[in-house]
Formats: C-alpha cells, sequence, structure tokens
C-alpha cells in the first residue's frame, strides 16, 4: 500500500511553511486523518492477506431459519473441553476445490457489501478530507496568494530590522518616560516661580540629573549592532513588497470564502458519513448463511460462512465512527469561529500599545483572515510582520540607510554658496536628515525638498551657524530644542506647500526671522485664518514673500506695516483686485506685483513714499500715463515695468528724477520720447524685445549709464551721442539692422561688454580693440565678424 503512503506524505508535508496558516484545529483534523487512514491501510491490508471467508456446507432448512441454523451449526463445530482431543470433522464429499469455488460465490454473493468494502470507504473517505482540509493551498486563485503572504511573512520574522525596530521604539519609550519624569520634577521645583516657561517649551525641558540617564538610553540604543547596507536593502525592500501585497490582497475576500466552503464540505462530509456508517456498521457478521443453487456441482445449496475478518473490522469500524465524530465536532468547532468572530477586520491595537509603533493601520478582508490565522499559531508572527506596515518604521529605516550612506565627508563635498553667499546643503527627495547633517556645522542655509515624514531632532542645535532654512514640498515635526535653536537663530524662511495646511504650525513663532517666503495655493480664507493672521508676532520681518493665487492683499499685513521693507506678491495669474493695505506700508522700501494680471499702476503705490523699487513684472499694463504720481515717491530708484503691453512712454516720465535704473524691455515700445533722458541720473535702462527703430540723440545727456541693452528691435543706426555715455560698461544692441559700427566705439573706454550679433554689419572698426576692458569672451559678435579684425586686435583681445 505505498500510494496511500505517499499520499499520507504529500498531504501532511506539504510545503511545511504552510503550517503556520494551520490553526489548532486544522493541525488537530490532520492527526485524525492520520489515524483514520492508518485505519484504512490496515483494512486493506488485511483484505489482501488473508482468506476473506470460509464456508461449509449447512442444515437445510428454509431460508428465513437458515441464519439461526448456521450460528447453531457452527457452536456445534466448536470442540468441547472434555472432548478437545478426540475431534469428528464432518464428512463431505467435497473437495479443496470446490470449498474454494463456494468461497468465491459466497463472498460475492451472501456477503453484505459493507463487509466488504470497508476498508476502501475509509481510505476514499480519508483522502477525501485530506484534500478538503488543504484545497485552499492548492486552488489557483488562493495559492498563490498564501504563498506570497507566507514567503513576506518569513522574510519579516527573520529580517535583522524587525529586532533593530522594537528595539529602538522600546528605548525610545523609555527615553519618554524618563523625560516624562522629569517633567514633573521640573513641575515641582517650578512652581513657585514667577518667570515660568509656556506650556510648549517646558514639556521637553531636561534637568541635568535626568539627562544623564537619556544619554545612557541613548548609549544603549546605540549598542546596537548597525545594519549592514545588504540587510538594509532587503528591508527596504520588504516594505514595498508588504505595501504592494496589502493593495493586492486587501481587495476581495477569495481566501476567506474559500476557507469556509471547504469548512462546509468537511462537516457535510461528516454528516453524511456518521449516518450511512451508524445504519450499516451491524451489518457486519461473524456468521454468514449462504444459499446457492449449485447442488448439481457440490450436492449441497445450503451453506454456513465464517467472514474471519468480521469481529475486526467491526472494531475498526467502531473505531473509525469515533474518529469520525471528533473530526465533525471538531469541524463544528471551525464554522462557529468563522462565523462568530469578525475575521474580515484585523485590529493592531494591542501590538500598538505593546510596541510602541502607534501608526499600524487596520486591514480588511483576506489580508485580516491571515492574520487571524497566525495568531493561532503563534501572535509572535503579527506582531513582528506589523513592523513593516508602519510608515514610521520605514522611516526610520530609511534614516538609518541614509546614515550609512551620507557621511559626513560626503555631506561636506555637497556644500555650495547659495545666491545669498551663504554655505548650503540642498537635500532632494531624501528619506530624511542625514544624522551626520548636524556634524556639519558650518551650514548656512539647509535647503530641504521633497522629503516626506520630516523631522528635525534635537541635535539641530549643533548648527550653530545656520540662518536660512527651506522647506519645499516638506511636511515636517520639531523637536522642541530645534524649536526654541530656529527660534533664535533664523534669520531666513522659505515654504513650499500645495495647501495652506501644509504650512507648519510653529512658523509664525520665529520671532527673529527677517526673510519670509512663501510659495503654493493659499486662498484667502485659509491665509486669513490659518497663517497670514499672526504675520504681527513676527516683529523682525523685513522681506515677505508671497507666490500664490491671492485676490487681494491680507489685511492682516498692517500688522507688520511697521517694519516691513520688501513685499512680493507673484500671483501666477490670478487678478489681484484689492490693494488698499498697501497704503499703510509706509516702511516699504520694494514693492513687487508680479503676474497679477494689473492693468494700470496701482494708485496706492504713490502713497509709499519710502519706495525705493518698483517692479509690476508680467502684467497687462498698455498705458503708464498715471506714472507722473510717481514722483511723490521721492526716493524711488529703479522701476520695472518689463513683460507687460506698454505701447508708448508718456512724455511726463521726465518728472522722475530721482529713477536709476528702468527696464522698459519686452513690451511694444515703438518710440523713445527724448524727455525720457531727462531723468538724468539713470545708470541702467533697457529696451530690449520692443518695437524701436530709432534712438533719440539726446541720449548723450545721460553721463551716467553704465548699462544700455536695445537688442530685438529695428534700430538702424547708433546716434554719436551714445559714445559721449563715458561711463558704459555693457551695450547690447544685438539682433538689430545695423549696418556699421562707428569708430567712436573708442570713445567708450569702460565698455566691458559688447553683443553686435544679428545684425546686417560687415565689418567691425578696428577701434574696437582700443576698448581696453573689452575680452573676446564679452564680444558677442559673428566669428566671421571677429577674424577679420586684424591680428593684432583679434591677440590682444585673446589674450585678455
Amino acid at each position: 500500500m505505498m500510494i496511500p503512503l505517499t499520499e499520507l506524505k504529500q498531504f501532511t508535508d506539504q510545503q511545511p511553511a504552510f503550517r503556520l496558516l494551520k490553526p489548532w484545529w486544522d493541525v488537530f483534523t490532520e492527526y485524525i486523518c492520520a489515524a483514520m487512514l492508518m485505519i484504512g491501510v490496515f483494512g486493506c491490508t488485511l483484505q489482501v492477506t488473508q482468506d476473506k471467508i470460509i464456508c461449509l456446507p449447512g442444515p437445510s432448512s428454509a431460508h428465513s431459519e437458515l441464519h439461526i441454523n448456521c450460528s447453531e451449526f457452527m457452536m456445534q463445530l466448536k470442540p468441547s473441553t472434555s472432548s478437545r482431543h478426540e475431534m469428528n470433522g464432518l464428512k463431505t464429499n467435497l473437495d479443496l476445490q470446490q470449498y474454494s469455488f463456494i468461497n468465491q460465490i459466497c463472498y460475492e454473493k451472501a456477503l453484505h457489501w459493507y463487509a466488504k468494502y470497508f476498508p476502501y470507504l475509509v481510505l476514499m473517505h480519508t483522502l477525501i478530507f485530506m484534500i478538503c482540509g488543504s484545497f485552499w493551498f492548492k486552488f489557483p486563485g488562493t495559492s498563490s496568494k498564501i504563498e506570497h503572504f507566507v514567503s513576506i511573512l518569513g522574510k519579516c520574522f527573520d529580517s535583522p530590522w524587525t529586532t533593530r525596530a522594537l528595539s529602538e521604539v522600546s528605548s525610545e519609550n523609555q527615553e519618554k518616560a524618563q523625560q516624562s519624569r522629569s517633567l514633573d520634577f521640573l513641575s515641582r521645583s517650578n512652581s513657585k516661580s514667577e518667570s515660568r516657561l509656556p506650556t510648549e517649551e517646558v514639556s521637553f525641558v531636561e534637568s541635568p540629573g535626568i539627562q544623564s540617564s537619556v544619554d545612557k538610553v541613548v548609549v544603549d540604543k546605540g549598542s546596537l549592532s548597525a545594519l549592514d547596507k545588504k540587510e538594509g536593502e532587503q528591508a527596504k525592500a520588504l516594505f514595498e513588497k508588504v505595501k504592494k501585497f496589502r493593495l493586492h490582497v486587501e481587495e476581495g475576500d477569495i481566501l476567506y470564502v474559500m476557507y469556509i466552503r471547504q469548512t462546509i464540505v468537511r462537516v457535510l462530509k461528516f454528516v453524511v458519513i456518521i449516518l450511512y456508517n451508524a445504519s450499516l456498521v451491524l451489518n457486519i457478521h461473524v456468521v454468514v448463511p449462504c444459499t446457492v443453487n449449485i447442488k448439481d456441482v457440490t450436492g449441497y445449496n445450503n451453506f454456513c460462512c465464517n467472514h474471519t475478518k468480521a469481529h475486526l473490522f467491526f472494531k475498526l469500524a467502531v473505531c473509525y465512527i469515533c474518529f469520525v465524530s471528533v473530526y465533525g465536532c471538531t469541524c463544528l468547532y471551525t464554522l462557529y469561529w468563522l462565523f462568530y468572530r469578525p475575521l474580515k477586520e484585523y485590529s493592531f491595537e494591542y501590538v500598538r500599545q505593546e510596541s510602541g509603533i502607534s501608526d499600524i493601520p487596520d486591514v480588511k478582508n483576506d489580508f485580516a483572515f491571515m492574520l487571524h490565522l497566525i495568531d493561532q499559531y503563534d501572535s509572535l508572527y503579527s506582531k513582528r510582520f506589523a513592523v513593516f506596515l508602519s510608515e514610521v518604521s520605514e522611516s526610520k529605516l530609511m534614516q538609518l540607510n541614509l546614515n550609512h550612506e551620507w557621511t559626513e565627508d560626503k555631506l561636506r563635498q555637497r556644500l555650495q554658496r547659495n545666491s545669498q553667499n551663504r554655505l548650503e546643503l540642498h537635500l532632494f527627495m531624501a528619506p530624511g536628515v542625514p544624522t551626520s547633517t548636524f556634524e556639519v556645522t558650518e551650514i548656512e542655509s539647509l535647503k530641504l525638498e521633497l522629503i516626506s515624514d520630516l523631522e528635525l531632532p534635537a541635535k539641530t542645535v549643533q548648527l550653530v551657524n545656520l540662518q536660512e532654512l527651506a522647506l519645499l514640498n516638506c511636511p515636517i515635526k520639531l523637536h522642541v530644542a530645534a524649536l526654541g535653536f530656529l527660534r533664535e537663530h533664523l534669520k531666513v524662511l522659505q515654504i513650499r506647500f500645495n495647501s495652506s495646511q501644509e504650512i507648519p504650525v510653529w512658523a509664525h513663532t520665529m520671532r527673529n526671522v527677517e526673510e519670509l517666503y512663501l510659495t503654493g495655493s493659499l486662498t484667502q480664507d485659509s491665509a486669513k485664518c490659518l497663517f497670514l493672521d499672526s504675520l504681527g508676532e513676527l516683529h523682525s520681518l523685513k522681506v515677505l514673500s508671497l507666490k500664490s493665487n491671492l485676490t487681494k492683499i491680507p489685511p492682516n499685513l498692517v500688522e507688520v506695516a511697521s517694519h516691513l521693507q520688501k513685499l512680493t506678491i507673484h500671483n501666477n495669474g490670478t487678478k489681484l483686485m484689492t490693494l488698499n493695505s498697501l497704503k499703510k506700508l509706509q516702511q516699504l522700501r520694494e514693492l513687487e506685483l508680479i503676474n497679477c494680471e494689473l492693468e494700470h499702476i496701482p494708485h496706492t503705490v504713490f502713497s509709499l513714499l519710502n519706495l525705493e523699487e518698483l517692479n509690476l513684472k508680467d502684467n497687462n499694463l498698455r498705458s503708464i500715463e498715471e506714472i507722473l504720481s510717481l514722483q511723490h515717491c521721492h526716493k524711488l530708484t529703479c522701476l520695472k515695468l518689463w513683460y507687460n503691453h506698454i505701447v508708448y512712454i508718456p512724455e511726463h516720465i521726465k518728472k522722475l528724477s530721482s529713477l536709476e535704473c528702468l527696464y522698459l524691455n519686452n513690451n511694444q515700445i515703438e518710440h523713445i520720447p527724448p524727455q525720457l533722458f531727462l531723468c538724468n541720473k539713470l545708470r541702467h535702462l533697457d529696451f530690449s524685445h520692443n518695437r524701436i527703430s530709432s534712438i533719440p540723440p539726446e541720449i548723450g545727456v545721460l553721463q551716467n549709464l553704465q548699462y544700455f541693452s536695445i537688442s530685438y528691435n529695428s534700430v538702424e543706426s547708433l546716434p554719436n551721442e551714445l559714445f559721449f555715455c563715458k561711463k558704459m560698461k555693457t551695450l547690447k544692441v544685438a539682433h538689430n539692422c545695423l549696418t556699421a559700427l562707428s569708430p567712436r566705439i573708442t570713445s567708450l573706454s569702460l565698455l566691458a561688454r559688447l553683443e553686435l550679433k544679428g545684425n546686417h554689419l560687415d565689418v567691425l572698426p578696428p577701434e574696437v580693440g582700443e576698448c581696453s576692458s573689452l575680452t573676446r569672451r564679452a564680444l558677442i559678435v559673428e566669428e566671421s565678424l571677429f577674424q577679420a579684425l586684424p591680428l593684432d586686435v583679434r591677440e590682444r583681445m585673446k589674450d585678455d
């Protein structure tokens, strides 16, 4: 009977890892099936190794009395105790072959079918029970999910990161407990003090005595063996696998439904077996009467037969029925468990409380069902598996890997000077801030971009030179020590966000911040309620930049009116309707209203008497007649009206006598009024990208002019008066219609950059080489024109 034993091994030993999904009742039923299978195998073995039935000619009687007569006949054949040594056998005329023939005939005809096939029934039923108990492990729709889950579960259980994460959380809980005790101590000791700290600051203060204990905890935590790079990568891959598997499995409940179905089939099978076995087991008899019409062959029609295995089969059948009964009770309990408990929902509340990892999510459907089964095997598996469902745990792993990858020396190599000449460290899409960052104490600007779940620890206080912090789409949490440090040291704060809810709630407490840059969607209501309402608390604020979509200037800006010096509103094409609040910003020196869909210069600007620079870039300005009113702004030196639709310049622009820089590039201007050059303090003048065809000779009045650009126009010639501007350093006349360049260019002795490319020039005057500050790199012209210059001129410019 090798086939049944092979099947037994296949079902009992199939993929030992699946034992994790077998609760105690499934294991118990497997043992019962093994016992029933042994009964079936033993019965089948008896069937093939011994004679099945032995028959003798019996008394002639009616069929109804044959059984009784056979019983008496068999009793008579038994030797008595007194005549044990003198046995008188029954004499017949039958030979051995006839007896064998009669045995076969009576076995087939007289013996009840249940007595004949009982062992095979036991074997068949047991195999069906085994198949039903393990069917969901083999069904195509469930086996792949189970195999995948068991594989991930084993890796999560054995991963070094699991132990590391639980240990770190445990250490953190101890540290928090120590801090809590220190707080109680401080609260009691400071209860009578008049200068008590605010609640939010006290909550993180540590006394010197407690600090030593906390340091000991930190040392213990640091003594844990660090994960090597390979283990860290494996743990990182496990987090990804768990996320994808959870999304896939939580979509349906096929595992739950299949398990219920196979349990119901087992219960129905149990009921059927119990009913028909209990009714048929009494048909197993030792003495079997047999009547066959073979008198012509043997001389007898009635035979009394002895079923040699009947007594043993009867006991095996009773034993088998008992096993099936126990099996059925177990299945009934399984059904009770399945329908009584909410198995399609699984809560990690106990694990969250025990491990201290508070963000482990609850799961549902098949994912929850498998975890319930795992708990029946060993709840430690779900606890360790839960580590890989936690985003906090994942961020800790990312942080650990980040610390190994980004060493202190590597971070120093990434330091660069930014536009404000500060040493800047830019971290982009990193899983966190490397711990070694806080060892690079020379950092002056920290730029963090697209980092999720960002947290600045207490070690931030080590960055003693930090003055600028940029948070670009980075939700952030601050340790109270870091908050206090930034509050005292931070000078520049940049925040980019998608919604106003992402603006850090602590931003308005940065009392020493001088420059604040906000970029993101900031609706009027949210701006008023969440952040701009608290601008008045930023007592040192001098520069405020709002790149958003406001429809009016927040009235809360009045609160910072006394100290705000620069205001920038970049409105991304949203029309700025109300600007009445501007008139109250009397200390304002620079005002930028960019892409605000303005159609004229706001009249409120004219009341800003301390205004030095006005930037109205990228609006819908067509006429600037109201520019006359800017004469009241006596300190206005820079006017930027670029990237608009201005057609002409009014003559009264001459009233802006203090003007030094004028940007009118990227407009639709066709003529330059000579009155403009009465603004004789102009140093920077830009008319590029317009429709200008000529330059008035009055330009020679501008003796302070250093920068003049008229590129991308239709100018045909440069007036000789232009070369009276002795302080000219940059002259841009590229992409015009010039046919010649005057030798008077030598008058511009300070000229350091000359752009002539894109004109109709045939040659360059050799006098270009006499501009001692002009080099080949700063001479923007076609290569053929440059090569046409005398050799000595070319050599000198190249050498320079």
